[in-house]
């Protein structure tokens, strides 16, 4: 049973091409700034804990990892095909959050260890994607989390896809306006792996088909410009977490507030694009700064539980 909690107010913690017709500058250009986004997005499969503390972070501080915690394995009960059919499971609404909001509680690991089966890539490649993972492991502690997220991705009135093309900056002046405010990182990161630390947040199979990534034929030769390939929110309806949030792996990266990685700024991607690349809850992007922004670059809120 949930205890009524007091009302709090929201916080504010506040990415190769070929062309013909283009001049050679101006395609140079396109090409190294693509190729420095894919490069940031390509990393081992294993994720590795982030160390250090940014410069100026929000007022909620994670608590470091304890490496005498004993590893705790997920049950059996948390399989990929029990995870798959949770996740699809339609959410329930809760007063404790706005509308178009979902309630997240229950108990972040903030430490996390999550080992490959089978790769998706060969071991060498730069992509080296995860096929199928073990079940993930609680290497530090459990911390008990309670807010509100965003079901989908930030879509402008009268637009069906997320918006793209966001910086940091202005994504946390997005949620500002609408009352709520940008994500920290550990809690995007439990909205979409929930407490069985899900690598995906459909499971511990990488599924293409039911969340959008892994798609080819990235940029437009004529423009030398990325090709467009988000898709509405709706459309993805098995591409949902734990929570029920929608999208947290895939179709467009999310910007949020660093609070478990360390790095010279406060801005993190989260969940990848539709690219080939990571696309998994526990990753992230942290080589772009708080005024970066690409079609790929967008967000979704959070705000404190009523």
């Amino acid at each position: 049973m949930r205890m009524t909690r007091p009302v709090r107010r929201v916080g504010s913690p506040e990415r190769a091409c070929r062309c013909a017709s283009i001049p050679i500058p101006i395609l140079m250009h396109r090409a190294v700034s693509f190729c420095l986004t894919l490069a940031a997005l390509v990393a081992s499969c294993v994720p590795r804990a982030g160390r250090g503390t940014p410069a100026e972070g929000p007022a909620r501080a994670m608590a470091a990892p304890d490496p005498s915690v004993e590893p705790t394995t997920v049950a059996n009960d948390l399989s990929s095909a029990a995870a798959e059919a949770d996740a699809r499971s339609p959410p329930s609404s809760d007063p404790s959050c706005p509308d178009s909001m979902l309630l997240v509680e229950g108990d972040y690991c903030t430490q996390v260890r999550q080992e490959w089966i089978r790769w998706e890539d060969p071991p060498t490649s730069r992509l080296a994607r995860c096929a199928v993972f073990a079940p993930s492991q609680c290497v530090g502690r459990r911390v008990h989390r309670l807010f509100c997220v965003d079901r989908d991705e930030y879509s402008e009135r009268g637009q069906s896809l997320p918006a793209g093309d966001v910086s940091w900056t202005k994504a946390r002046e997005i949620c500002t306006n609408h009352d709520k405010r940008l994500c920290l990182e550990s809690e995007w990161e439990f909205a979409c792996e929930g407490e069985g630390m899900l690598p995906y947040p459909t499971g511990y199979d990488r599924d293409a088909t039911a969340c959008n990534y892994d798609k080819g034929n990235l940029v437009d030769p004529a423009t030398g410009r990325l090709r467009d390939q988000r898709q509405p929110s709706g459309q993805l309806d098995r591409c949902v977490s734990p929570f029920g949030v929608r999208n947290m792996s895939g179709n467009i990266d999310e910007w949020v507030w660093r609070d478990r990685t360390g790095g010279e700024w406060r801005s993190a991607l989260k969940g990848g694009w539709w690219m080939a690349a990571r696309d998994r809850c526990r990753p992230a992007t942290t080589s772009h700064n708080e005024s970066y922004h690409e079609l790929q670059t967008g967000l979704r809120c959070c705000a404190d539980a009523r």
